[in-house]
Formats: structure tokens, sequence, C-alpha cells
């Protein structure tokens, strides 16, 4: 699964069926899906992580004005608000003093309006949006501890609560304060090592799952949730023991599966994170630039969506030129 929405959904139908396939398929691909209740919970995440010896940030569930109050006197500013259910940097307010902290959380927990759900459908041609009009879910929100320092994530490949490969990963450039990054670099590090490992047997996770942390001015590396479902640069292979897909379905197949070749960088500009965040990045040309040529139709889409500005801004060198007659091309 590629996003949270689809982990959500299946999660849901496996709640509510007593199909034995089905109850089989969602072992296999994500593990223990008892345990998903506390994982999908940012608060019980990040409390279960604490409890195995993970470092991560304190955290509280907020439920009204007076545990919001109780909460910033214990962890006190800044701090950030998030709610359950959220990704990608929505649902996510940093916040400095009680007045910020009220009015983001009085916006966090209350639902959009049926006429904003609307709007959203419509505009990002998204029928989703259109449950949101008809339920108007309230989320969940909790209040973390503020981490100084780099954003940094994990992916991994695991199976019935052990690890089989990971790929740790420092972001270089993001999409705002709170956003996904745009370009990251591959690592190596013990604390995200251990932290994958104690999280996937903590909740006995099978399938592919990403880590997100901070890494303060002392290099320590500091949990703050999870991606249940495949991060982003899962796809991509960084050399022997670094091959995410290929430990997975060495695993399910029962034999090996020969790894393929090493991508040509640590470093990884995301298409089309990167580029639509700054057309003229450096990275674009020094990194390994991960557009999807084997996927025509998805780039097509892309340029399409963004109607003529996408080459706006380039430099005119040689390299972008055969980078613009490439896509044009596609």
């Amino acid at each position: 699964m590629l996003d949270d929405r689809a982990a959500a959904l299946m999660l849901r139908i496996d709640s509510e069926t007593s199909n034995p396939d089905w109850k089989n398929l969602m072992r296999r691909s994500l593990g223990e899906t008892r345990n998903y209740a506390s994982l999908m919970s940012r608060a019980g995440f990040i409390e279960a992580a604490r409890d195995a010896g993970v470092l991560a940030p304190a955290i509280r569930a907020i439920t009204c004005e007076a545990s919001l109050d109780s909460a910033l006197r214990d962890i006190g500013f800044p701090a950030v608000l998030k709610a359950d259910g959220s990704w990608g940097g929505d649902g996510i307010v940093i916040v400095h003093d009680r007045d910020e902290a009220l009015a983001a959380y009085m916006n966090l927990s209350n639902p959009p309006s049926r006429l904003r759900s609307v709007a959203r459908a419509m505009r990002r041609n998204d029928g989703h949006f259109l449950l949101d009009a008809v339920n108007m879910p309230r989320p969940t929100i909790s209040l973390q501890a503020f981490i100084a320092g780099i954003p940094a994530t994990s992916a991994f490949a695991c199976w019935e609560g052990d690890v089989l490969a990971a790929n740790h990963l420092e972001a270089v450039a993001t999409q705002g304060a709170t956003g996904p990054a745009s370009v990251l670099r591959r690592i190596d590090n013990e604390q995200m090592d251990q932290a994958a490992a104690r999280m996937a047997a903590c909740f006995g996770l099978s399938g592919l799952h990403g880590l997100d942390y901070v890494k303060d001015a002392r290099g320590n590396m500091h949990l703050i949730e999870i991606n249940p479902r495949a991060p982003q640069a899962t796809y991509l292979s960084f050399g022997p023991a670094h091959d995410l897909a290929a430990a997975l379905v060495s695993k399910i197949a029962e034999h090996r599966v020969i790894e393929r070749p090493r991508i040509g960088s640590d470093t990884v500009a995301l298409f089309p994170q990167e580029w639509s965040r700054d057309p003229m990045s450096p990275w674009l040309k020094a990194a390994y630039h991960d557009v999807p040529w084997d996927d025509p139709a998805l780039i097509r889409a892309w340029v399409q969506s963004k109607a003529g500005a996408v080459f706006r801004g380039l430099p005119e060198t040689p390299e972008s030129v055969a980078f613009q007659n490439r896509i044009r091309q596609t």
C-alpha cells in the first residue's frame, strides 16, 4: 500500500469482515492487524516506542481545552499539535504560546464544513472529500514536544516482526517546515536500525513501512511517528542488503531474488517534488533524479496538470534543454 488512506480503509474492512482469505491477506501485507489501533494513534505509537526503549519526544493525547493546558504545562513550548489520520505535512502545527496552541487545537479538532469538503472534492477531483461532507469526522489530536533539528526517515521491509532490510535517509530539502522531503540522502545509523527492529517486533509488522525522525544537534535520532505503508524511496535499490523489494520478495517466495543494480548516488531528488519546490535546484543535476521514465503516462499526466508552468524558470542549459525534450517526448 502506498498511502495512509488506503491503509485506513483496509484496516476498516478487516475489522468488519470475518472472511479468512481477507484476514490472511492482511496478515501477509501488514502483520498483526489487532495492533494497528495503537499503531495508527500518534500518541499510542510514540508511547509504545518509548516503552520499548526508543528515543522519542514526550506526547500527550488531547481531548479538550483542559487536557491541552495540562499537556502544555508538562511539555512546554515550542510544541507540535498533530491530528491523527493526516499525512504529507497536513494536520501538523508548531505552536509557541498558549493562544497559538488553543487556536490550532480548535482548528484541527473541528471537522471541515460540508461546503469546504465539497469544494475540496471538486478542486482536487477526489471523491474522498465527499465522504467527509457526509460523515464530518472529528480527528484525534495529540501534543508532542518539539525537537529542533534535521528531518530523517527510514524505509524498511519486515516479516512477522523481523526486519529484513532497511534504508535510512536524512532530508536535504523539504517542502516547507512540516512538509515531506524532496531531496534525501542515505545514511547508516545504529539508532535507526534499533528503532526499526524494536517497532517491527513490538507491533508484529510485515510488509513495507516507514519511520520519521528528527536528528538533533548532537546527532541523536528522535522517533516522531510511523508511516504504516510504503514510504518515499522504498522502491530504490541502494545496493546489497539495501534493496527492500528484493528482500521482501525473497522472504515471501522462499528463495533468494537477485537484488537490482544500485542507483547512481546516495542522494536522491524525488520527482516531481524537488522540481516543483525549485525548478533550478542544483540537486536535480547533482543527485539521482528518480523520474519514472518507464511510466510515460504518469509523466504526461503530471506535465498536463501543470499546464505549461512545468518548465517555467528552468535555466537554458544543455542539460535542462535535453531534460525538457525528453519529458515532452515521453
